[in-house]
């Protein structure tokens, strides 16, 4: 492995011996930077964001707990994983490591091939923390780019997204699951990249072939999706292909009914319908909450999950949290004859949820 491509490790201890044990065992894999204090260390890391750092407990000025609190509160090395290498052994002392944002603790003298399987192993959990944000970054931004092309906003996908996280902790989700919906919801409209313009963007009701057309994005963004072996990629093609469904089986694409449509898709559809209620766009007004709220009752039992719905009503107040926390700003820019028109009517229920 080439110097450039070795991952850099900071070694902090105020004894040279210490840091000439640690250079032996770690300098064949690693590149190796040094610190003799935590005033250094916190210079070192800011400047130079090593992968890891190995830190010493005891010494003067600064302690390497103290070092460590200091690491986590700033923007550019809370991520930096730290272990603690230190004499002291006691229970409460490596209580307070990891208090202290330690990710490990490693007695001396040390060992070097527990060092070594330290190293390595924390190294590995940061690439996949790595891999999984990159994961979830795509997701998301894909999850925008339908919704750009839709409404020329991102803010419905992570209002919407953050409902359903809600709902899904509401009725027993764990927050693992409820996370994974949070991150899996942004999916939902990916199909509408396959919608032609002139049909996505009709400020009227669309005729019989145009919505045919239109009711495609639900099996299109499950087809673009695919099949995976990733849990958050599933759940987000069988929430494309499924948040169009009706508790009375009268929604698409498969016409499911009741229960056998899947949770995911009976919990995305209440709080998509939601957003796009008390959300203005070119074709319509927002609602009122109240209103939207009143849709939600009357739609109870027939377009969604009754039970879904009382616990959605129940959360209110921190579902208004998120509404406001990611509101627009109002619409700017021309404005068409034909949107404006339809802009100054209150639109049915089906016009302003069912695309």
């Amino acid at each position: 492995m080439s110097t450039k491509d070795r991952k850099t490790l900071l070694l902090v201890d105020d004894e040279p011996t210490n840091l000439q044990v640690l250079r032996q065992i770690l300098q064949d894999d690693y590149r190796l930077l040094y610190a003799r204090d935590g005033m250094r260390a916190l210079e070192l890391a800011r400047q130079e964001h090593p992968d890891l750092i190995l830190l010493d407990v005891m010494m003067p000025v600064m302690t390497g707990y103290e070092t460590c609190s200091v690491l986590k509160l700033g923007a550019d090395t809370r991520s930096i994983p730290v272990i603690f290498v230190s004499a002291l052994t006691d229970e409460a002392d490596e209580a307070a490591g990891f208090d202290a944002g330690g990710v490990d603790y490693i007695a001396k003298p040390v060992s070097a091939p527990i060092v070594k399987a330290r190293v390595r192993t924390h190294l590995s959990l940061v690439r996949m923390d790595e891999l999984r944000e990159t994961r979830l970054q795509i997701v998301q931004r894909l999850g925008m780019a339908a919704e750009y092309k839709d409404n020329e906003t991102g803010l419905h996908v992570i209002r919407m997204s953050h409902y359903s996280k809600i709902l899904g902790l509401a009725i027993g989700m764990s927050e693992d699951e409820a996370d994974e919906l949070l991150n899996a919801a942004p999916m939902h409209d990916l199909g509408k990249i396959g919608i032609p313009d002139r049909i996505l963007h009709k400020p009227g009701k669309l005729d019989d072939e145009e919505w045919a057309i239109m009711r495609e994005h639900a099996r299109i963004g499950a087809e673009i999706i695919g099949d995976h072996d990733s849990s958050l990629l599933r759940m987000a093609s069988v929430v494309a292909l499924t948040h169009h469904e009706k508790w009375d089986g009268s929604g698409y694409p498969e016409g499911l009914k009741g229960e056998k449509i899947p949770l995911v898709g009976r919990i995305v559809a209440i709080a998509d319908v939601f957003d796009a209620l008390t959300s203005e766009r070119p074709y319509k007004k927002a609602w009122t909450v109240e209103a939207a709220i009143e849709l939600l009752r009357a739609e109870s039992g027939k377009h969604f999950d009754p039970v879904l719905v009382e616990h959605f009503i129940d959360q209110m107040p921190k579902i208004l949290e998120v509404k406001a926390r990611w509101a627009e700003a109002p619409t700017e820019g021309p404005v068409s004859a034909a949107q404006r028109a339809a802009a100054t009517r209150t639109p049915s229920a089906s016009e302003a949820t069912t695309r």
